[in-house]
């Protein structure tokens, strides 16, 4: 589940194995450049840790952060 705190969403997602954990990246930065809406994240072995918000926008969580979390859940197998 996304949590909302300090102006941001942030979910940890974790995987079997690097190669898991990678390949999510990869669709994420595909769809995130489709929207150009770029998230912040940081990944260690098998998880990956996403923190978004729109920083057009003062650094607020807008319905540009709502979207993309909509997307990046979509992509969990």
């Amino acid at each position: 589940m996304w949590q909302e705190a300090n102006n941001t969403l942030s979910k940890t997602f974790k995987f079997k194995d690097f190669t898991a954990a990678f390949g999510f990246m990869t669709k994420v930065a595909i769809e995130a450049e489709k929207m150009n809406h770029h998230p912040n994240w940081s990944n260690v072995y098998n998880q990956v840790t996403i923190t978004l918000t729109t920083h057009d926008a003062g650094n607020i969580v807008t319905e540009k952060d709502r979207k993309l979390a909509e997307v990046i859940d979509s992509l969990i197998n």
